[in-house]
């Protein structure tokens, strides 16, 4: 696999791995929304293909696939220690939990019922009052003690806390930009600690929570994010969208970079584009996850949102070597 260029600074600087990931003759990604990492560093790619599940070794080499007919459309994905594989659906407002093999486990789904926040299907300004579960559940998490939490977050504001077997115990969140409220909480993520890290995508802004919903501190210096991973030393990296995704291409907005960063949200590493619509930039990082040697696993969605606007030669899937 050849390397091409180096990104990042300090302790934390890596080498792309350019066409990474090798797919059986006449697949596609399409887009990928979700990537994991089991506990074998077997790679799990979520993407809107007709093979939505599809499974990596660490070198790019094609293990299998499964999914195929079950999503209407894939979103986050979340592996858990003890690698159950978590697929969130957010047009199925669905979450359900599976083995590496596909087997299904479990499901929480409010297909038919979503929940009354006002959301039209299409802005977030329509989401005028939270609600229960779902509306577009956007990503899962689980907490070193088996508790689920999920962000519910493109037609509701809320984080959701669930028992390991899915029985609901708390949720919070409204709509607004004021601390604790969300615009499209896109992704949640829980430390060690059994700190929660909500990505407030439209208010370019993560919220850190207790387990009890109360919150701890805001990071502002955040450019909408979309997903948060940790590595065991406790590094958060933050796969961030970016203003020109979110609008018009204006490039006087923040483009789309990853952020390497402390528990403090302090910023330890970053690289991104200048150019965010110029041939082979980056453009639309959506889904992150890191292997036990450092190697991080970015996904990116072009297709879905951007009305075209994405250079023609845009990477759905990148790996970033850890030198």
């Amino acid at each position: 696999m050849p390397h091409t260029r180096r990104v990042g600074s300090g302790a934390f600087i890596y080498e792309e791995a350019k066409g990474w990931g090798e797919l059986p003759a006449g697949w596609t990604f399409v887009e990928v929304a979700g990537v994991g990492v089991d506990s074998r560093d077997r790679v799990y790619v979520f993407s809107r293909s007709e093979h939505p599940l599809t499974v990596f070794d660490r070198e790019g080499r094609f293990l299998g696939s499964w999914g195929k007919g079950f999503f209407k459309r894939p979103h986050g994905l979340f592996i858990s220690p003890d690698d159950a594989v978590y697929c969130v659906d957010d047009c199925g407002h669905a979450v359900h939990k599976f083995t590496t093999d596909g087997r299904l486990l479990m499901t929480i789904q409010t297909a038919d019922h979503p929940s009354d926040t006002g959301y039209d299907g299409a802005t977030t300004e329509s989401v005028i009052r939270s609600g229960p579960p779902f509306n577009y559940p956007t990503a899962l998490a689980v907490a070193p003690g088996g508790d689920l939490y999920v962000s519910d977050g493109y037609g509701n504001a809320r984080i959701h806390r669930f028992t390991p077997d899915g029985q609901l115990v708390l949720s919070w969140g409204e709509p607004g930009d004021r601390p604790g409220q969300f615009v499209t909480p896109h992704d949640v993520c829980v430390d060690s600690h059994s700190l929660v890290y909500v990505c407030d995508r439209q208010n370019c802004r993560i919220q850190v929570f207790s387990p009890q919903g109360e919150l701890i501190v805001l990071w502002r210096d955040v450019r909408w994010p979309c997903d948060v991973c940790l590595d065991a030393e406790g590094h958060l990296y933050v796969a961030e969208v970016g203003g020109v995704f979110m609008g018009e291409p204006d490039l006087s907005r923040p483009s789309a970079r990853i952020t390497v960063r402390d528990a403090t949200g302090k910023v330890l590493a970053e690289w991104g584009e200048h150019d965010p619509l110029g041939a082979g930039q980056y453009f639309s990082p959506h889904g992150i996850a890191c292997d036990s040697r450092g190697d991080l696993y970015v996904g990116e969605v072009a297709v879905s949102y951007p009305g075209g606007r994405a250079p023609a030669d845009w990477c759905v899937l990148q790996k970033y070597v850890r030198t």
